[in-house]
């Protein structure tokens, strides 16, 4: 017999729900009209049309769908904090319902190498390292790696970003693109925080660096119909571009990071009514 569904090892409260009402439908008198009865809800089909995607659960709901599947205390809390996470509705939100998440520890046993995978994305560093380790110059020294980023860290935040970029398999290029996908439901979170890094670095690059050590540069342009997504194409395509042209140099001395940002400054015209 099957263990049931731990509710601390996922991260989409559907496919729980889903796999928790599986785990439970040979059970005499157990249905989804009987499960909406124990959580108070009237529609007997709420909760199939919640698991399919269709619907959305309020936290009162949450709550009471929560002590419907027999989950208890920090299992119930962790429940509701997971239909925050993922019907959240910006990323800062997103961010900050996921970092709810990692209060409970019986998640983070469950998922031993995320918090890794989070240091990783939010500290600009950690990127700056692994493509350094890159380099036939590179030395797994905490003292020597602190000197060489720009601006410089400390060397205990080196040696700890060290430790996380080993044990994740990132040393020396290998494994970056299998950590910056790492999960339909972390994704978002995970790439918000890196862009909002890599940003402020660019911000900070503005007084920090010398003018002929960098290009920051914009433009403002009023578009047609239909060329905000051919711009966004020609934007990949050279990122794509260069990527192929300057991402398998064999001697590098020097990492650099290369931000653009294409986002719209007003609404579209056509959608003004008055």
């Amino acid at each position: 017999m099957s263990a049931a569904p731990d509710v601390f090892g996922y991260l989409d409260y559907r496919a729980f729900l889903r796999d928790a009402y599986r785990d439970a439908r040979g059970r005499r008198g157990w249905s989804f009209r009987a499960l909406a009865r124990r959580a108070g809800i009237r529609s007997s089909s709420f909760l199939k049309r919640v698991m399919d995607g269709e619907r959305n659960l309020a936290m009162p709901t949450a709550r009471r769908v929560a002590g419907a599947l027999g989950l208890r205390g920090e299992a119930a809390d962790f429940f509701v904090s997971l239909v925050r996470f993922n019907q959240a509705p910006t990323s800062r939100e997103r961010g900050e319902a996921y970092a709810r998440l990692h209060r409970f520890e019986a998640y983070r046993r469950a998922r031993p190498l995320e918090a890794e995978r989070d240091a990783y994305h939010a500290h600009w560093y950690y990127p700056a390292i692994r493509e350094l380790s890159t380099s036939p110059r590179f030395r797994r020294d905490p003292e020597w790696i602190a000197r060489a980023l720009r601006p410089a860290i400390q060397p205990r935040d080196a040696g700890e970003a060290l430790g996380v970029l080993e044990r994740l398999g990132l040393l020396g290029g290998g494994g970056e693109q299998a950590l910056v996908t790492s999960g339909r439901e972390t994704g978002s979170v995970h790439l918000a925080r890196f862009h909002r890094a890599m940003m402020e670095r660019a911000s900070e690059a503005i007084d920090a660096v010398p003018p002929d050590e960098r290009d920051i540069a914009s433009i403002t342009v009023c578009v047609g119909p239909g060329d905000l997504a051919r711009l966004k194409r020609r934007v990949q395509e050279m990122r794509a571009e260069l990527l192929g042209e300057f991402g398998t140099a064999e001697d590098g001395e020097q990492v650099v990071q290369l931000n653009v940002q294409l986002f719209p400054l007003s609404r579209r015209l056509s959608e003004e009514t008055g």
